[in-house]
């Protein structure tokens, strides 16, 4: 598992941990290799290859043997490493990470990067002084997370974490993978067992699921460390593009991350200039503010040579500078794999005190002070980070918090699509009881208050009771004004005027027009520009005429027959039934508007659809079928001859009458009136004199002689004042009896506690309950706000012991 450069060798003392530094690392063993040291886990890939002039001891078992967990010891040097305060600052990371809050928020930590055979894991086993177990397939194919926790008991337990791309099913396969061992040369056989239920090897050469070994003991330190396969270059040997690609997105995804530190390592023995992972560094951190240089293999440099000159400029800072400086260490070479960490820390104190590297800062060279620069360097950016990573953490609480807010109540099981149903019922019922009443309290009657109010305007959908009402008054303009089909100058209608304020003509075309004609005119054309026929004295008594002549029977001349009245007075009234169509079909398309409304505030997108398909189309159509079927009857009641007991119509007769006799008595007085001067008068004053005998002859010489004539003006007199009379009650039909009685009325009661209670269990499933997809997204924001919920209280805790 570890990647031997020709400095690095293996211990062969039993090897055994004490108390290490809260360091984090993301190994990629060769190609490109990512340690994260911090106080959590990290999870990107890589490959093993060695250096060919490095090649390790071949075999499936550790060729060290057996060691019990429990029998490791490390030298005093890592023992005084942390403080307390940062030990402190630093589990704060580490117990946010065992949240899960890695996956959902950027964590500080370090990431140790390279190019294959630089040395990598050598710098870790002596940052560490964990001697990694090697096996030719170990941790080459998937990522190993390797976790040390402190705990009372000592314990080692090996699962598999799935891929979340993976199908749940095969989720559920890999979670119930768990294997317990007391040995750590029995995890080759383990990993070959986990390979196969990954599926490794048979059908795919990587794997994004994770390889999870638990180490717990009393004196752990919180550490954890996930070792993943390198960067592959090329392909080739087995290994396509996609694997290529595939090891390249896991590693990636470390380095971009903001709130990393990348320990780039670089080996001395080439050029730097032809090492990728300075390049690769400074795309995601090109002023180098989180990047620290580590320079391995210095012993393998020529000494006084030009490569060394090379090396000792950058170990200065120049050449390549970065913020945070750079380092050098001396690892273990090939013929030292054998030795101890107190044998190989101190091989390497006596290279820095020997060679041409002694002029280097102290603080610069050696795994001692790396130890401490890196405890530093990570606890100066973990107090940081913090506060940020707190306003982080709130910001993804709240978008969590805000997501299964809007996902509603949990529909689960029938009684939770019942117990939804029910509260929903009574929320409609409610806020739709309110706007059809008229009460428009609370927060959704106040939708844009500035908002003109219109049949179009959401604002004034949601008030319904005052749109209805508004409706219902332009419906009466709209008969009073556009209702009846000729427009008869003897009596003022009030002809609608044109836009330049002069009356409306019509066309010649439409004067001459039959009912017939009128029939054929489209719906859109004469709801929106139909208006009344103009006739001139001529055409209103031609009309009549032929309505007298058409019905004459036994009547004496002089009268007619009553008919005449019932059918004039149908024609001019035959528009009524259109445009109470027009009306109804349009508060309809309101109420049906409200109810939508209504429902997208209450309930989810997925319930909307279902509660619109199962009841409330269903319902809406019947009621509006209703109401046709009312004006069906109320149309029907004015095909019979007209029934008047108002006396509104003999008052609207008589007047008439009185109109025109006063009318022609009044031009009868002024036709027989003189006026001469005064005799003896100086002024201009004159006398009038009315030939009573004259009035009386010229106003009997104007009552017509025509019987016809008198008749006609007669039926007209009665025809124009039941049509008033009728119009009024028309509106007041359409308005109330149809309407309000079977398209406002109830409204609220469509969606009632009563008709949830009637529903069967599979029609409240049906109706009410969840898809797979959005149980799914609640389980995944349920778990995340839990997560963030701890991290929350972890993070509140520091803050409260002053620590930042």
């Amino acid at each position: 598992m570890t990647e031997q450069g020709g400095n690095v060798g293996q211990s062969s003392a039993p090897f055994t941990y004490q108390h290490y530094p809260h360091f984090s690392i993301v190994y990629h063993v060769n190609g490109f290799s990512d340690v994260v040291m911090s106080d959590g886990q990290a999870t990107p890939p890589a490959e093993v290859t060695t250096d060919p002039s490095d090649d390790k001891p071949q075999g499936s078992n550790d060729h060290r043997g057996r060691h019990a967990i429990d029998d490791f010891r490390n030298t005093a040097s890592i023992e005084g490493l942390q403080t307390e305060e940062q030990r402190l600052v630093l589990d704060t990371v580490a117990q946010i990470r065992k949240c899960g809050l890695d996956s959902i928020l950027s964590l500080p930590q370090l990431v140790v990067c390279g190019d294959q055979s630089t040395g990598k894991s050598s710098v870790l086993e002596a940052l560490t002084e964990i001697p990694f177990p090697r096996n030719d397939n170990l941790c080459t194919r998937f990522a190993t997370e390797i976790i040390l926790r402190r705990s009372a008991t000592d314990s080692l337990t090996i699962k598999i974490i799935p891929d979340a791309k993976r199908h749940m099913q095969e989720q559920h396969t890999i979670k119930n993978f768990t294997e317990t061992i007391t040995d750590f040369s029995e995890l080759p056989r383990i990993v070959d067992k986990a390979m196969l239920i990954m599926g490794v090897g048979a059908s795919k050469s990587f794997a994004k699921d994770v390889l999870s070994v638990l180490i717990e003991g009393p004196m752990r330190p919180q550490l954890t460390l996930v070792d993943l396969p390198g960067l592959i270059q090329n392909p080739g040997n087995g290994i396509t593009d996609a694997d290529v690609a595939m090891v390249k997105e896991i590693t990636q995804h470390y380095v971009e991350q903001p709130r990393t530190i990348c320990l780039a390592v670089v080996a001395a023995i080439n050029d730097h200039a032809n090492q990728g992972i300075l390049g690769r560094v400074q795309k995601v951190d090109p002023e180098g503010e989180r990047t620290l240089g580590i320079i391995t293999k210095p012993d393998r440099v020529e000494p006084n040579s030009g490569s060394e000159r090379a090396f000792l400029d950058l170990a200065n800072n120049r050449g390549v500078f970065l913020k945070l400086g750079w380092h050098v260490l001396r690892n273990r070479n090939y013929e030292e794999r054998d030795t101890s960490f107190l044998e190989r820390n101190a091989a390497e104190s006596t290279f820095f005190a020997t060679s041409n590297f002694k002029i280097l800062p102290k603080d610069c060279v050696g795994i001692d002070s790396l130890r401490s620069r890196l405890s530093l360097l990570l606890f100066e950016h973990v107090k940081h980070e913090l506060p940020r990573l707190r306003d982080d953490l709130e910001l993804a609480l709240t978008d969590a918090q805000t997501q299964l807010e809007n996902l509603g109540s949990r529909r689960s099981t029938p009684e939770d699509c019942k117990d939804f149903l029910m509260k929903l019922s009574l929320d409609y019922h409610s806020l739709c009881k309110a706007a059809v009443s008229g009460y428009y309290e609370g927060a959704y009657f106040k939708h844009n208050p500035t908002e003109v109010f219109s049949p179009s305007s959401l604002s004034a959908i949601r008030r319904l009771r005052a749109l209805i009402q508004y409706l219902n008054t332009q419906f009466s303009e709209t008969i009073r004004t556009r209702g009846h089909r000729f427009q008869i100058p003897m009596l003022d209608q009030g002809t609608p005027p044109t836009p330049d304020g002069t009356p409306t003509s019509p066309s010649p075309k439409s004067a001459g027009s039959s009912p017939n004609e009128v029939a054929k005119t489209s719906k859109a054309s004469f709801t929106s520009s139909w208006s009344p026929i103009k006739l001139s004295h001529t055409e209103v008594f031609q009309w009549v005429t032929q309505a007298l002549i058409r019905n004459r029977g036994h009547e004496l001349a002089g009268n007619f027959n009553p008919l005449v009245i019932g059918e004039l007075f149908w024609e001019q009234a035959s528009n009524w039934n259109q445009l109470a169509l027009d009306h109804l079909e349009h508060c309809a398309s309101i109420c049906t508007k409200f109810l939508d409304d209504l429902l997208q505030e209450l309930c989810p997108k997925d319930i909307r659809s279902r509660l619109k398909t199962s009841i409330i189309q269903e319902t809406l159509k019947k009621r509006e079928a209703a109401a046709s079927e009312e004006l069906k009857r109320i149309m029907e009641d004015m095909k019979s001859y007209p029934i008047n007991y108002n006396h509104y119509y003999t008052d609207n007769v008589a007047k008439t009458r009185t109109a025109k006799q006063k009318k022609q008595l009044t031009q009868s007085i002024n036709a027989a009136t003189t006026h001469a001067k005064m005799p003896g008068c100086t002024s201009t004053h004159t006398s009038a004199s009315i030939d009573v005998d004259r009035v009386l002859s010229s106003y009997n010489e104007a009552i017509s002689a025509n019987m016809d004539k008198y008749s006609c003006e007669s039926i007209l007199d009665c025809v124009l004042a039941i049509y008033k009379v009728h119009q009024k009650t028309f509106v007041a039909n359409t308005t109330t009896q149809v309407v309000e009685r079977h398209i406002v009325r109830g409204l609220e009661d469509i969606i009632s506690p009563i008709v949830i209670n009637q529903l069967t269990s599979s029609q409240i499933e049906f109706v009410a309950s969840e898809p797979a997809s959005t149980k799914r997204q609640r389980e995944f924001l349920e778990d995340r706000i839990s997560k963030l919920n701890e991290g929350r209280d972890i993070l509140r805790g520091v803050m409260r012991d002053s620590i930042l």
